[in-house]
């Protein structure tokens, strides 16, 4: 083994090691966001979360996890686009994707126009999943304040786009022309499962659930409490594998080097 060889060896061995203590860096830190995570205590809308609430100083638990289906308090939100689809909340836009003419390359250059962005709203409560007569339920406080991404995609289309002859030779003169139309639709879906992350305090016959007062994330999560332990188990379980492996890679480029500095040094002693 050269000189040459040896040198790009040992970086590539030194480059294994940097990115193992990163790794491990990142690893260990997910163990303790994980570890933080279970020591939050959760509850359902149920008459033992409405009990320890009523047990409570002030009638106020400061941050809790509360998982449950979502349930419109109004009249829900139909969908523009799916039929019999209905939410708490919708987000629609619609993008225009056109193209500009570069005097310079001579050529026409991608241009994503946001055109137009809908959201409308609707108050809506966490109740205990399979209950057919909510005996507790939760409100939710402002949810666009939270943070988390919990709206699901319900349509996505692109489509041609489609203007008169006149106004499109005038935005081909002027340099832009049209190529498409995309929208989609976002919304939290009535009956889908909801865990939010915030001060949950009793409110009369309910309770609600708002944005911590002493700083911590308001956090909303679609899907149950225990999904999103699995997501970051898997996350904590990627970066001790990735540890692992580049610590073995670095662990084995090293001794290669070492392996063949040492029968050098043996040839030379002959």
């Amino acid at each position: 083994m050269s000189d040459f060889v040896s040198a790009l060896v040992l970086f590539g061995a030194g480059t294994s090691f940097a990115c193992t203590g990163l790794f491990h860096h990142l690893y260990r830190e997910k163990k303790k966001e994980l570890q933080k995570l279970k020591e939050i205590p959760l509850f359902t809308p149920d008459q033992r979360l409405s009990a320890v609430l009523k047990s409570s100083p002030r009638k106020r638990l400061h941050y809790v996890a509360v998982e449950g289906m979502v349930q419109a308090d109004e009249e829900p939100l139909s969908s523009h686009f799916v039929p019999k689809c209905f939410g708490v909340l919708q987000r629609t836009v619609f993008h225009e994707h056109s193209q500009t003419w570069n005097t310079h390359t001579k050529t026409w250059r991608p241009l994503l126009v946001n055109r137009r962005e809908t959201n409308n709203a609707v108050p809506f409560s966490l109740v205990r999943p399979g209950s057919y007569v909510a005996d507790f339920e939760v409100k939710v406080e402002d949810p666009l304040a939270g943070s988390g991404y919990f709206l699901e995609q319900v349509h996505h289309r692109v489509r041609r786009a489609e203007e008169g002859v006149a106004n499109a030779v005038l935005r081909v003169i002027g340099g832009e022309r049209a190529v498409a139309m995309e929208e989609s639709e976002e919304m939290l879906r009535v009956g889908s499962s909801l865990t939010v992350f915030g001060e949950v305090l009793l409110e009369g016959d309910h309770g609600r659930v708002r944005a911590p007062q002493d700083g911590r994330q308001y956090l909303l999560v679609p899907g149950s409490y225990e999904s999103y332990m699995e997501r970051h188990e898997r996350a904590a379980s990627m970066w001790k594998t990735l540890t692992a492996v580049t610590g073995f890679a670095g662990a084995s480029l090293l001794a290669a080097v070492l392996y063949n500095m040492a029968g050098r040094r043996d040839e030379r002693s002959k």
